[in-house]
């Protein structure tokens, strides 16, 4: 099904994956099928490509906006499976996926790395013209995909909210008229099995069906050290059906059914410091030395999270309509979209017993999306309206696990302890009293859980409108407003914390009067009450214990565009563009009572799109400015009550940023591609006072980062090349070649704190990264057979690309994420 955007947007993409594939000065909006991996490309035809979208014929340069084209063949070529596989490839953009069920997004420096339901993306995903929440949908798998589409900079006008860095579109193939059915699999290091199928029916004149399914299987390429389980498995399912019925020449209907299943163990936290393998009461030095710390590349790993999983149901149905007039056309588009999903890992990067952390969110959602647009066409003015309503109904709880051992290393580290027992301790020092009077009561080595529960309900209404102006033959002004209506309610509850063995135990106590002893035990420092409340009281949701909080509020945004293209020559145009993008206020889901408002953005852009055909180059740049008001950052904020456990917390930022994008495509023979794609960006804090620590006298410490660099390396580019032989075993050999490089982190005075930069330690915190894949491929003359051969990180490069500070700054156990190796496979496919 084709993404349901105005002809300019769609008019965008099929443009530029015509120019990336290099297909012939015909080709339409409904072809989206890639051609086959050894295709060349007509050098002498690079700039006169034209595309029909919507009733629209563009050549591939009149297009102004900044734009990146993910083919299906460029993602087979590198083997990607999700999105975040595709990182280093498309400059400026970053997706992790280390955490499937909560991935997040960068685009041109901005990033919200909040999770779960209470905030969205800076960078909305849409599949298929229907927006992903990022706890759904966001990071499935690519199933049937035609391409992707990373659209640079504010979308508000067109694709409205949630879209102010940018917004990510993945298309998929719809049925054709055309009986045809392939399957692939791979087989690779570390138990790699994949395999994906197709099959598209046409039933009869009028309707057609496609069905496709894939299944993604690795045994993983980390063990722990201890219990020998494999961690970074992949288990993933994923199937895509659609039908698609003519039911008059001008009306069409589809309806499609998404489907995907991802059963994985937890995420890989680990561990920097080295403790004893035997003696599991063993408690890290406080506080952490980063010269003493493991290089967690080459460390080894440990795990004990209590039922560590990354899990997810998704499904969602689209019902799409189309109907054309004589004067322009009519759509609708309805999803409907359920999912559950399940993250608990293990928050400590140890398998002690003294510092036993596990973290976890649970949540399950569903979503309602509408709308209805409009679109024609004539001499003087190519124009779309629409109107969308978007709904959401959530639920989230978020845990966290330790044991009562844990909490004496929280009472000793944080000094609490001291205040009341000789040892610092406090569950330690009292079982030690109720062992030497020999009294059959324990309070070590008890789980204690806590959680905090919420609710949301999100409702959106837009309506907008775009037009192209055609003032001259060469000159276009475009002019877009949406009008966006949030409304959102939130709610938080904490529970007390079940502890169910400690309770029975305190009771005990209790009805024995040992509890009344509490005076004496420890010189007056605590009585009966103030002991038992030490032993019951929450310590890491400590805030609004037994009570709802809700919030309920109302935001507003009008998202203006302009844009002014100018056709200098046949070959070369150049636009300039102003835009605004919004992102709808929210919620800190473990911060009850806590909202931040909208984040919204202006950006201006100049750009040219230029051609020469003589020399077979195409050659597109763009230089932009934008002011990012109220970014919604999160961050480790240190508590300053209890026994000190850090939370995380919402702070509120500006930033601006200059940045030039550069493209270029050559063809010097018709065998040969080679193609460059870069970005620089100087991206800082226009205002911040952001959280980093604590001072000497234990209090919460900010700091004043304005005008300090936002954490974005300058420079990030990519390299690929591509060679075709003909006439080899009947048939064609391909070999391709990407590169890709992403510069060294940036970092301000608050990076280290919050594990996004480098620490005086054996390895490099935020260094630049680099990655090369290469791929062989023969096909048959036929087109039917082929294999093929790949390697993906050729040169073994892993990574630390960041840190978890909540239990370094309590526990002492900081832990660290690395990229995966190299991996290499092989792969047969087969088509009719």
């Amino acid at each position: 099904m084709l993404i349901r955007t105005h002809r300019l947007a769609a008019g965008i993409a099929c443009a530029l994956l015509a120019g990336t594939l290099g297909v012939s000065p015909t080709a339409s909006a409904q072809d989206t099928s890639p051609p086959p991996a050894a295709a060349t490309t007509n050098a002498t035809e690079l700039g006169k490509i034209t595309v029909t979208a919507q009733s629209r014929t563009q050549e591939v340069q009149d297009v102004p906006i900044a734009m990146d084209i993910v083919t299906a063949k460029q993602l087979d070529i590198i083997a990607a499976t999700d999105l975040s596989q595709t990182n280093l490839f498309v400059p400026g953009v970053v997706v992790d996926g280390s955490d499937p069920t909560q991935p997040t997004y960068r685009m041109r420096g901005i990033e919200t790395n909040d999770f779960g339901i209470g905030t969205d993306s800076a960078v909305g995903v849409y599949v298929n013209g229907v927006y992903q929440t990022r706890s759904g949908g966001a990071l499935m798998a690519l199933n049937d995909v035609a391409r992707v589409e990373v659209l640079k900079g504010p979308q508000g006008t067109l694709f409205g909210r949630n879209t102010a860095a940018g917004a990510i579109s993945i298309v998929t193939n719809e049925p054709t008229d055309k009986l045809e059915g392939k399957a692939r699999v791979r087989y690779g290091e570390y138990g790699r099995r994949y395999g994906d199928a197709l099959l598209n029916v046409p039933v009869n004149q009028d309707l057609a069906v496609r069905m496709s399914f894939l299944d993604n299987q690795s045994n993983g390429y980390l063990r722990d050290a201890v219990t020998g389980q494999h961690y970074g498995k992949d288990d993933e399912w994923g199937t895509r059906m659609v039908a698609r019925w003519q039911v008059t020449p001008d009306s069409t209907v589809h309806l499609s059914w998404d489907h995907d299943r991802l059963k994985q163990p937890s995420r890989m936290d680990v561990g920097l410091i080295p403790l004893s393998s035997t003696d599991l009461y063993q408690r890290a030095p406080f506080p952490a030395d980063p010269s003493t710390w493991y290089d967690p590349r080459h460390a080894p790993f440990f795990n004990d999270s209590d039922g560590g999983r990354e899990r997810r149901q998704y499904n969602g149905w689209t019902l799409a309509f189309d109907h054309g007039f004589d004067w322009g056309g009519f759509s609708s588009t309805t999803n409907y979209a359920a999912y559950n999903i399940s993250h608990v890992e293990d928050g400590d990067g140890t398998n002690h017993v003294t510092t036993h952390l596990d973290t976890g969110v649970i949540s399950e959602g569903r979503t309602l999306y509408q709308e209805f647009k409009l679109n024609g066409s004539n001499e003087r003015v190519d124009w779309v309206a629409g109107a969308s309503y978007y709904m959401e109904r959530a639920k989230q709880t978020s845990l966290a696990t330790v044991n009562t051992d844990t909490y004496d290393t929280l009472a000793i580290n944080s000094g609490l302890g001291a205040n009341f027992t000789p040892d610092g301790t406090l569950f330690h020092y009292f079982d030690s009293l109720l062992q030497a009077f020999n009294l059959p009561y324990r309070l070590l080595g008890d789980p204690w859980t806590e959680t905090i529960s919420n609710n949301g309900h999100f409702n959106s209404y837009a309506v907008y409108g775009d037009a192209i102006w055609h003032v001259t033959d060469k000159l276009n002004i475009t002019t877009g407003l949406r009008y966006t209506h949030d409304r959102k309610y939130f709610d938080w509850y904490t529970p007390v914390r079940y502890a169910p063995q400690l309770d029975a135990t305190v009771d005990q106590l209790d009805a024995a009067g040992i509890l009344a002893l509490a005076p004496l035990l420890t010189g007056g420092a605590l009585s009966a009450d103030a002991l038992r409340a030490i032993l019951t009281q929450n310590q890491i949701f400590p805030n609004a214990v037994g009570q709802l909080v809700s919030k309920d509020n109302r935001w507003n945004d009008l998202s203006p565009r302009l844009v002014a293209d100018y056709k200098f020559t046949p070959d070369t145009m150049g636009y300039l563009s102003l835009a605004r993008g919004y992102k709808a206020g929210g919620y800190n889901g473990t911060e009850p009572g806590s909202q931040f408002q909208p984040e919204k953005v202006w950006n201006a852009e100049l750009g040219i799109k230029s051609t020469f055909p003589d020399q077979h180059l195409l050659l597109n740049a763009s230089i932009y400015h934008y002011r990012y008001t109220d970014k919604q950052t999160l961050v480790v904020v240190p508590s300053t009550d209890g026994l000190g456990v850090p939370t995380y917390q919402v702070s509120n930022t500006s930033q601006d940023a200059t940045g030039v994008d550069l493209q270029v495509q050559w063809v010097p023979v018709d065998d040969l591609r080679l193609g460059f794609n870069g970005s620089y960006i100087d991206s800082k804090y226009s205002t911040a006072r952001v959280p980093a620590g604590v001072d000497a006298n234990g209090d919460a410490l900010y700091l004043n980062v304005s005008g300090q660099p936002v954490d974005e390396p300058k420079f990030s580019y990519s390299l690929s090349g591509d060679y075709t032989w003909h006439g080899v075993a009947q048939g064609e050999l391909s070999f391709h070649a990407n590169y890709g490089y992403r510069g060294r982190m940036r970092c301000n005075d608050a990076s280290v704190y919050q594990g996004k930069c480098a620490l005086p330690t054996n390895f490099d915190l935020g260094e630049p990264q680099q990655r090369t894949d290469l791929r062989l491929d023969w096909n048959a003359a036929n087109g039917r057979w082929g294999l093929g051969a790949y390697v993906q990180n050729l040169f073994d490069k892993q990574y630390v690309s960041g840190l978890g500070t909540i239990s370094q700054s309590v526990l002492g156990t900081p832990y660290a994420y690395v990229t995966p190796p190299r991996m290499w496979g092989v792969e047969a496919r087969v088509k009719f």
